[in-house]
Protein backbone atom coordinates (compact mmCIF):
# COMPACT_ATOMS: atom_id res chain seq x y z
CA UNK A 1 0.00 0.00 0.00
CA UNK A 2 1.22 3.61 -0.85
CA UNK A 3 0.16 4.75 2.55
CA UNK A 4 1.03 8.58 1.99
CA UNK A 5 -1.19 8.40 -1.59
CA UNK A 6 -3.89 6.52 -0.25
CA UNK A 7 -4.67 8.45 3.37
CA UNK A 8 -4.49 11.90 0.57
CA UNK A 9 -6.68 9.96 -1.61
CA UNK A 10 -9.39 9.35 1.17
CA UNK A 11 -8.65 12.38 3.34
CA UNK A 12 -7.19 11.47 6.10
CA UNK A 13 -5.62 14.17 8.70
CA UNK A 14 -3.10 11.38 10.77
CA UNK A 15 -2.67 7.55 10.97
CA UNK A 16 -0.78 6.35 14.01
CA UNK A 17 1.36 3.04 14.18
CA UNK A 18 1.55 1.98 17.36
CA UNK A 19 4.17 -1.00 19.43
CA UNK A 20 4.44 -1.81 22.83
CA UNK A 21 7.01 -4.74 23.09
CA UNK A 22 5.93 -5.11 27.10
CA UNK A 23 2.26 -5.93 26.08
CA UNK A 24 2.72 -7.51 22.54
CA UNK A 25 0.15 -4.46 21.26
CA UNK A 26 0.00 -3.49 17.59
CA UNK A 27 -2.29 -1.13 16.88
CA UNK A 28 -3.46 2.12 14.37
CA UNK A 29 -5.37 4.90 14.93
CA UNK A 30 -7.05 6.87 12.04
CA UNK A 31 -7.98 10.11 12.27
CA UNK A 32 -10.45 10.75 9.23
CA UNK A 33 -11.15 14.23 9.59
CA UNK A 34 -11.49 16.82 12.73
CA UNK A 35 -13.95 19.25 11.43
CA UNK A 36 -16.61 19.16 13.67
CA UNK A 37 -14.92 17.94 16.65
CA UNK A 38 -12.81 15.13 18.21
CA UNK A 39 -12.47 12.04 16.36
CA UNK A 40 -14.37 9.47 17.34
CA UNK A 41 -14.54 5.78 17.02
CA UNK A 42 -14.45 2.31 18.31
CA UNK A 43 -11.68 -0.02 18.90
CA UNK A 44 -12.00 -3.33 17.02
CA UNK A 45 -9.75 -6.08 18.01
CA UNK A 46 -9.02 -8.21 15.44
CA UNK A 47 -6.83 -11.16 14.20
CA UNK A 48 -5.76 -9.93 10.49
CA UNK A 49 -4.81 -11.58 8.05
CA UNK A 50 -1.63 -8.48 7.12
CA UNK A 51 -0.80 -5.15 8.53
CA UNK A 52 -1.79 -3.98 4.90
CA UNK A 53 -5.57 -5.59 5.68
CA UNK A 54 -5.61 -4.05 9.08
CA UNK A 55 -4.99 -0.31 7.72
CA UNK A 56 -7.07 -0.49 5.19
CA UNK A 57 -9.66 -1.56 7.69
CA UNK A 58 -8.99 1.61 9.83
CA UNK A 59 -8.72 3.99 7.16
CA UNK A 60 -12.30 2.87 5.68
CA UNK A 61 -13.93 2.47 9.36
CA UNK A 62 -12.72 5.89 10.41
CA UNK A 63 -13.97 7.76 7.10
CA UNK A 64 -17.39 5.96 7.87
CA UNK A 65 -16.84 7.46 11.50
CA UNK A 66 -16.78 10.88 9.62
CA UNK A 67 -19.78 10.45 8.06
CA UNK A 68 -21.90 8.51 10.63
CA UNK A 69 -21.33 11.40 13.02
CA UNK A 70 -22.10 14.34 10.77
CA UNK A 71 -24.69 12.67 9.43
CA UNK A 72 -26.39 12.21 13.22
CA UNK A 73 -25.75 15.63 14.09
CA UNK A 74 -23.26 14.84 16.42
CA UNK A 75 -20.09 17.50 17.08
CA UNK A 76 -17.58 14.43 16.48
CA UNK A 77 -14.91 13.92 13.64
CA UNK A 78 -14.05 10.52 12.51
CA UNK A 79 -11.40 8.07 14.01
CA UNK A 80 -11.25 4.85 14.11
CA UNK A 81 -8.36 2.35 16.08
CA UNK A 82 -7.59 -1.19 15.32
CA UNK A 83 -5.74 -3.79 17.47
CA UNK A 84 -3.98 -6.86 15.48
CA UNK A 85 -4.34 -10.10 17.27
CA UNK A 86 -6.50 -12.91 18.59
CA UNK A 87 -9.37 -11.17 20.46
CA UNK A 88 -9.99 -14.23 22.65
CA UNK A 89 -6.87 -13.60 24.35
CA UNK A 90 -7.61 -13.44 28.05
CA UNK A 91 -4.59 -11.21 28.69
CA UNK A 92 -6.32 -8.11 28.03
CA UNK A 93 -4.85 -5.88 30.71
CA UNK A 94 -1.61 -4.27 29.93
CA UNK A 95 -3.14 -4.88 26.13
CA UNK A 96 -5.32 -2.16 26.06
CA UNK A 97 -3.55 -0.03 29.00
CA UNK A 98 -0.65 0.27 26.17
CA UNK A 99 -3.88 1.48 23.55
CA UNK A 100 -4.87 3.92 26.49
CA UNK A 101 -1.27 5.06 26.57
CA UNK A 102 -1.01 5.61 22.79
CA UNK A 103 -4.68 7.07 22.61
CA UNK A 104 -3.47 9.79 25.22
CA UNK A 105 -0.64 10.86 23.66
CA UNK A 106 -2.62 12.28 20.90
CA UNK A 107 -4.16 14.74 23.47
CA UNK A 108 -7.41 14.73 22.86
CA UNK A 109 -7.79 14.59 19.09
CA UNK A 110 -8.95 11.13 19.38
CA UNK A 111 -11.74 9.47 21.66
CA UNK A 112 -11.70 5.66 21.58
CA UNK A 113 -14.71 3.67 22.22
CA UNK A 114 -15.61 -0.44 22.15
CA UNK A 115 -15.70 -1.64 18.68
CA UNK A 116 -15.95 -5.14 17.51
CA UNK A 117 -13.93 -7.99 19.58
CA UNK A 118 -13.53 -5.59 22.76
CA UNK A 119 -15.74 -5.07 25.53
CA UNK A 120 -16.89 -2.62 28.34
CA UNK A 121 -14.30 -3.85 30.73
CA UNK A 122 -11.75 -3.27 28.29
CA UNK A 123 -12.73 -0.12 27.56
CA UNK A 124 -12.04 0.27 31.63
CA UNK A 125 -8.74 -0.93 30.94
CA UNK A 126 -7.86 1.93 28.60
CA UNK A 127 -9.74 4.11 30.73
CA UNK A 128 -6.63 3.66 33.42
CA UNK A 129 -4.54 5.67 31.13
CA UNK A 130 -6.14 8.24 29.54
CA UNK A 131 -9.56 9.88 29.72
CA UNK A 132 -10.48 9.93 26.18
CA UNK A 133 -12.64 7.21 25.92
CA UNK A 134 -15.78 6.69 26.25
CA UNK A 135 -18.48 3.35 26.90
CA UNK A 136 -16.60 2.63 29.95
CA UNK A 137 -18.63 0.37 32.89
CA UNK A 138 -19.42 3.26 34.97
CA UNK A 139 -21.04 5.61 32.21
CA UNK A 140 -22.97 4.72 29.05
CA UNK A 141 -21.57 1.19 29.18
CA UNK A 142 -22.46 -1.42 26.32
CA UNK A 143 -23.83 1.00 23.56
CA UNK A 144 -25.59 -2.44 21.84
CA UNK A 145 -28.89 -1.53 22.64
CA UNK A 146 -28.94 1.94 21.57
CA UNK A 147 -27.30 0.71 18.06
CA UNK A 148 -30.17 -2.13 17.54
CA UNK A 149 -33.01 0.80 18.29
CA UNK A 150 -31.35 2.79 15.75
CA UNK A 151 -30.88 0.16 13.13
CA UNK A 152 -34.52 -1.05 14.00
CA UNK A 153 -35.90 2.19 13.40
CA UNK A 154 -34.03 2.55 10.08
CA UNK A 155 -35.48 -0.82 8.81
CA UNK A 156 -39.16 0.61 9.72
CA UNK A 157 -38.35 4.02 7.26
CA UNK A 158 -37.17 1.20 4.97
CA UNK A 159 -40.45 -0.75 5.00
CA UNK A 160 -42.22 3.05 4.88
CA UNK A 161 -40.26 4.26 1.79
CA UNK A 162 -41.11 0.62 0.22
CA UNK A 163 -44.26 -0.74 1.13
CA UNK A 164 -46.37 2.62 2.41
CA UNK A 165 -46.11 1.08 6.08
CA UNK A 166 -43.35 0.91 8.25
CA UNK A 167 -45.39 -2.32 10.22
CA UNK A 168 -43.33 -5.29 10.07
CA UNK A 169 -46.22 -8.00 11.25
CA UNK A 170 -45.65 -10.58 9.37
CA UNK A 171 -42.22 -9.63 7.17
CA UNK A 172 -39.39 -12.01 7.03
CA UNK A 173 -35.95 -10.49 7.94
CA UNK A 174 -32.62 -12.62 7.67
CA UNK A 175 -30.12 -11.66 10.22
CA UNK A 176 -26.38 -12.15 9.73
CA UNK A 177 -24.59 -11.69 12.97
CA UNK A 178 -25.63 -12.32 16.37
CA UNK A 179 -23.71 -10.69 18.59
CA UNK A 180 -24.58 -7.75 21.67
CA UNK A 181 -26.30 -5.73 19.12
CA UNK A 182 -27.98 -8.92 16.67
CA UNK A 183 -29.32 -10.31 19.31
CA UNK A 184 -31.29 -6.78 20.68
CA UNK A 185 -32.14 -6.43 17.33
CA UNK A 186 -33.57 -9.87 16.89
CA UNK A 187 -35.78 -9.09 19.93
CA UNK A 188 -37.28 -5.90 18.59
CA UNK A 189 -37.99 -7.59 15.79
CA UNK A 190 -39.59 -10.47 16.68
CA UNK A 191 -41.74 -7.86 19.49
CA UNK A 192 -43.07 -6.29 16.01
CA UNK A 193 -44.20 -9.54 14.43
CA UNK A 194 -41.50 -10.49 12.10
CA UNK A 195 -40.62 -13.85 11.12
CA UNK A 196 -36.84 -14.14 11.52
CA UNK A 197 -33.97 -15.85 9.70
CA UNK A 198 -30.71 -15.92 11.24
CA UNK A 199 -26.98 -17.35 11.23
CA UNK A 200 -23.62 -16.66 13.33
CA UNK A 201 -20.19 -18.06 13.78
CA UNK A 202 -21.26 -18.90 17.32
CA UNK A 203 -23.53 -21.89 17.57
CA UNK A 204 -24.16 -20.76 21.00
CA UNK A 205 -25.30 -17.31 20.01
CA UNK A 206 -27.66 -19.25 17.29
CA UNK A 207 -29.45 -21.46 20.02
CA UNK A 208 -29.90 -18.05 22.71
CA UNK A 209 -31.74 -16.45 19.27
CA UNK A 210 -33.68 -19.57 18.26
CA UNK A 211 -35.30 -20.30 21.53
CA UNK A 212 -36.14 -16.26 22.13
CA UNK A 213 -37.60 -15.80 19.06
CA UNK A 214 -38.56 -18.66 17.19
CA UNK A 215 -36.05 -17.97 14.42
CA UNK A 216 -35.26 -20.26 11.81
CA UNK A 217 -31.12 -20.88 11.83
CA UNK A 218 -29.20 -21.57 8.07
CA UNK A 219 -25.81 -22.16 7.33
CA UNK A 220 -23.74 -19.07 7.06
CA UNK A 221 -23.31 -19.06 3.62
CA UNK A 222 -26.92 -19.62 2.98
CA UNK A 223 -28.14 -16.50 4.50
CA UNK A 224 -27.56 -14.42 1.27
CA UNK A 225 -29.79 -16.51 -0.54
CA UNK A 226 -33.15 -17.46 1.41
CA UNK A 227 -36.10 -15.46 0.44
CA UNK A 228 -37.30 -12.67 2.94
CA UNK A 229 -38.21 -9.20 2.76
CA UNK A 230 -35.58 -7.32 4.50
CA UNK A 231 -31.52 -8.48 4.59
CA UNK A 232 -30.17 -7.20 8.04
CA UNK A 233 -25.93 -7.23 8.13
CA UNK A 234 -24.63 -7.60 11.64
CA UNK A 235 -21.03 -8.84 11.43
CA UNK A 236 -18.42 -7.82 9.54
CA UNK A 237 -18.42 -5.37 6.33
CA UNK A 238 -17.58 -6.04 2.80
CA UNK A 239 -20.15 -8.75 2.62
CA UNK A 240 -22.32 -6.54 -0.09
CA UNK A 241 -20.23 -7.63 -3.11
CA UNK A 242 -20.08 -9.20 -6.83
CA UNK A 243 -21.01 -12.90 -5.37
CA UNK A 244 -23.17 -11.77 -3.10
CA UNK A 245 -25.52 -9.92 -4.66
CA UNK A 246 -26.57 -11.84 -7.19
CA UNK A 247 -27.95 -14.12 -4.43
CA UNK A 248 -30.26 -11.90 -2.73
CA UNK A 249 -34.30 -12.58 -2.64
CA UNK A 250 -34.95 -9.46 -0.71
CA UNK A 251 -36.45 -5.95 -1.20
CA UNK A 252 -34.60 -3.98 1.54
CA UNK A 253 -30.96 -4.10 2.76
CA UNK A 254 -31.05 -2.78 6.20
CA UNK A 255 -28.54 -3.35 9.26
CA UNK A 256 -25.98 -2.71 11.96
CA UNK A 257 -22.43 -3.86 10.32
CA UNK A 258 -20.40 -1.21 8.93
CA UNK A 259 -18.38 -0.96 5.63
CA UNK A 260 -21.55 -3.34 4.20
CA UNK A 261 -20.76 -2.69 0.73
CA UNK A 262 -17.56 -3.79 -0.49
CA UNK A 263 -17.09 -0.97 -3.05
CA UNK A 264 -19.33 2.14 -4.08
CA UNK A 265 -20.32 0.37 -7.18
CA UNK A 266 -22.09 -2.42 -5.39
CA UNK A 267 -24.83 0.42 -3.96
CA UNK A 268 -24.87 1.20 -7.49
CA UNK A 269 -25.35 -2.86 -8.07
CA UNK A 270 -28.30 -2.81 -5.43
CA UNK A 271 -30.34 -0.03 -6.73
CA UNK A 272 -30.43 -1.53 -10.54
CA UNK A 273 -31.34 -4.62 -9.21
CA UNK A 274 -34.36 -2.73 -7.00
CA UNK A 275 -33.20 -3.50 -3.49
CA UNK A 276 -33.42 -0.31 -1.25
CA UNK A 277 -30.17 0.47 1.04
CA UNK A 278 -30.35 2.46 3.86
CA UNK A 279 -26.68 3.34 4.36
CA UNK A 280 -24.92 1.37 7.22
CA UNK A 281 -23.63 4.64 8.52
CA UNK A 282 -27.16 6.58 8.65
CA UNK A 283 -28.43 2.91 10.27
CA UNK A 284 -26.33 1.99 12.92
CA UNK A 285 -25.33 6.05 14.28
CA UNK A 286 -27.21 4.41 17.57
CA UNK A 287 -23.95 3.39 18.92
CA UNK A 288 -21.96 6.60 18.57
CA UNK A 289 -25.40 8.82 20.17
CA UNK A 290 -24.28 6.78 23.41
CA UNK A 291 -21.25 7.19 23.55
CA UNK A 292 -21.18 10.82 22.33
CA UNK A 293 -24.24 11.12 25.15
CA UNK A 294 -21.10 10.50 27.70
CA UNK A 295 -19.39 13.09 26.58
CA UNK A 296 -22.16 15.69 26.61
CA UNK A 297 -24.06 13.80 29.83
CA UNK A 298 -27.24 13.30 28.13
CA UNK A 299 -29.98 10.84 29.84
CA UNK A 300 -30.39 7.06 28.60
CA UNK A 301 -33.70 8.71 27.63
CA UNK A 302 -32.14 11.25 25.60
CA UNK A 303 -30.16 8.88 23.85
CA UNK A 304 -33.16 6.38 22.60
CA UNK A 305 -34.63 9.14 21.70
CA UNK A 306 -31.70 10.87 19.35
CA UNK A 307 -31.40 6.83 17.97
CA UNK A 308 -35.19 7.19 17.57
CA UNK A 309 -34.42 10.29 15.14
CA UNK A 310 -32.74 7.92 12.71
CA UNK A 311 -36.07 7.28 11.02
CA UNK A 312 -36.71 10.43 10.19
CA UNK A 313 -32.67 10.53 8.87
CA UNK A 314 -33.31 7.31 6.68
CA UNK A 315 -36.05 9.10 4.63
CA UNK A 316 -34.71 12.03 4.35
CA UNK A 317 -31.82 10.36 2.50
CA UNK A 318 -34.38 8.29 0.36
CA UNK A 319 -35.55 11.53 -0.25
CA UNK A 320 -32.52 12.82 -1.51
CA UNK A 321 -32.00 10.13 -3.18
CA UNK A 322 -35.19 10.25 -5.11
CA UNK A 323 -35.17 13.85 -5.96
CA UNK A 324 -31.67 13.71 -7.09
CA UNK A 325 -31.97 10.84 -9.20
CA UNK A 326 -28.53 9.13 -7.39
CA UNK A 327 -28.06 5.56 -5.40
CA UNK A 328 -28.90 5.83 -1.72
CA UNK A 329 -25.32 5.92 -0.54
CA UNK A 330 -24.41 8.63 -2.34
CA UNK A 331 -27.07 10.32 -0.86
CA UNK A 332 -25.89 9.88 2.71
CA UNK A 333 -22.40 10.83 1.80
CA UNK A 334 -23.84 14.54 0.44
CA UNK A 335 -25.69 14.88 3.59
CA UNK A 336 -22.48 14.44 5.77
CA UNK A 337 -20.59 16.26 3.41
CA UNK A 338 -22.91 19.69 3.32
CA UNK A 339 -23.48 19.54 7.24
CA UNK A 340 -18.83 19.42 7.19
CA UNK A 341 -18.68 21.98 4.57
CA UNK A 342 -21.21 24.25 6.32
CA UNK A 343 -19.19 24.01 9.63
CA UNK A 344 -15.56 24.19 7.44
CA UNK A 345 -16.85 27.56 6.19
CA UNK A 346 -18.42 29.11 9.16
CA UNK A 347 -16.17 32.89 10.13
CA UNK A 348 -13.32 31.97 12.70
CA UNK A 349 -14.07 34.77 14.99
CA UNK A 350 -10.34 33.74 17.00
CA UNK A 351 -8.98 35.93 19.74
CA UNK A 352 -6.64 38.63 19.27
CA UNK A 353 -3.28 37.95 18.25
CA UNK A 354 -1.30 37.15 20.40
CA UNK A 355 -2.93 35.45 23.17
CA UNK A 356 -0.48 33.36 24.89
CA UNK A 357 0.15 33.23 28.23
CA UNK A 358 3.61 34.44 29.70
Amino acid sequence: MRYFDTIAEMGHEQVVFCHDKASGYRGIIAIHDTTLGPALGGCRFWNYATDEAAATDALRLSRGMTYKNAVAGLNLGGGKSVIIGDNTTSNREMLFRAHGRFVDSLGGRYVTAEDVGTTVEDMDFVHMETKFVTGIGSKSGDPSSVTARGVFRAIQASAFERWGSDSLEGRTVAIQGLGHVGHHLANELHKAGATLIVTDIDAGRIQRVVEATGAKAVALADIYSVKADIFTPCALGGIINDETIPQLQVEIVAGAANNQLLESRHGDALQARGILYAPDYVANAGGVINVYSELTGWSRDRSLRKADEIYATVLSVFKLAKDTNIPTYMAADRVAEQRISAVRGMIKTWPQYPNREG
